[in-house]
């Protein structure tokens, strides 16, 4: 019966979908590239360095908007995730051995929403920065009080990845690989350490929608934007694409592997690795269970701040659980 709903659903959504249309994308020209991190001080999960070599491709040159995700929605009728009842079998395999199960009022369908510290209490521990909020979904982004009718220009939020990858293929499109979506952001630099370049920004910058002030307990919001921003407020890139520094994270297809760089990359060889797609397991050493499913997310949030992750480099690189949805995650498609 499930697998026979599961056809169904497919069917419906694949007749609903719109003729593959790149008015909305960039094209980006393939070439070999330098994938990864070259810093000293950048994180172990971007390295080695490695030459990459893509194809030709069209990227979506915003993320997907709410108004864009909205006509997907109206059109199949699907549910994100968030929007579903919350199944504690599913949650349980991603949690250490003998967590105890959360009381039934917060196994709700909801998502995980950005709380601001008190100002001058500087709180480190990260689990305090974020609640669960029943509620909380691509339509209410902070919890049923809130609404995107003022926002359907923003990126859709507390999209999971299986939701992404639903919107893509009734798009006729599809997610980028983490090499496709790095050498979109380099925008025909060799290697670069920005979207736009090599300088370093600062708060009173308007490159991109990221953290102005201290992080985590005061944004000054010099940019106008405590949280998300429509697309297109900041400059594109050279390649005309918008948002690949801040703004939300956006997924990739690859699997993630913290090691990912050092198991697939050429090693000595000169010769580049031709359009990589990930590696075939996930590993994260940082999780409670390092051997959960993750996939690549890319570009950093209007949450990234220089003394915190700076996760707008073109080089950062996180995975998060495919049934993840926040309010700093988003996507974009693209096609080849």
């Amino acid at each position: 019966m499930i697998a026979s709903l599961t056809v169904l659903f497919m069917l419906n959504v694949f007749s609903a979908s719109p003729p593959p249309d790149t008015r909305s994308m960039v094209h980006v020209k393939g070439r070999v590239f330098v994938m990864g991190s070259v810093n000293g001080e950048d994180p172990e999960n971007e390295k080695p360095a490695h030459n990459v070599k893509v194809s030709d491709f069209w990227m979506d040159s915003t993320e997907v908007t709410n108004a864009q995700y909205d006509v997907f929605v109206r059109a199949t009728g699907y549910v994100t995730i968030a929007e579903r009842p919350v199944e504690w079998e599913q949650i349980r395999l991603q949690v250490p051995a003998g967590t105890p199960k959360p009381a039934d009022s917060l196994l709700q369908p909801g998502s995980l929403v950005f709380n601001v510290p008190v100002p001058g209490t500087h709180n480190e521990d990260v689990t305090k920065w974020w609640s669960w909020v029943v509620g909380a979904n691509w339509r209410h982004p902070e919890g049923p009080q809130s609404s995107i009718d003022q926002r359907m220009d923003h990126p859709v939020v507390h999209i999971a990845y299986e939701d992404a990858q639903a919107y893509a293929t009734w798009a006729g499109k599809r997610l980028p690989t983490e090499a496709e979506w790095e050498c979109a952001a380099l925008a025909g630099a060799h290697s670069a350490r920005f979207t736009w370049g090599n300088r370093i920004p600062d708060d009173d910058d308007s490159v991109a929608n990221i953290w102005q002030g201290t992080f985590p307990d005061k944004n000054t919001e010099r940019d106008g934007y405590l949280r998300t921003s429509p697309v297109k407020s900041f400059k594109a890139n050279k390649l005309g694409l918008y948002d690949m520094a801040g703004n939300v994270w956006e997924w990739c297809s690859d699997l993630y592997r913290a090691d990912a760089y050092e198991v697939m990359s050429p090693g000595s060889s000169t010769s580049p690795l031709v359009n990589p797609v990930g590696p075939s397991t996930s590993w994260d050493p940082d999780d409670a269970v390092p051997t959960t499913v993750k996939h690549v997310i890319r570009g950093g949030s209007f949450l990234c701040h220089a003394s915190y992750c700076e996760s707008y480099r073109v080089t950062a690189r996180r995975g998060e659980s495919p049934d993840t949805g926040m309010a700093h995650i988003g996507f974009r498609c693209v096609k080849r």
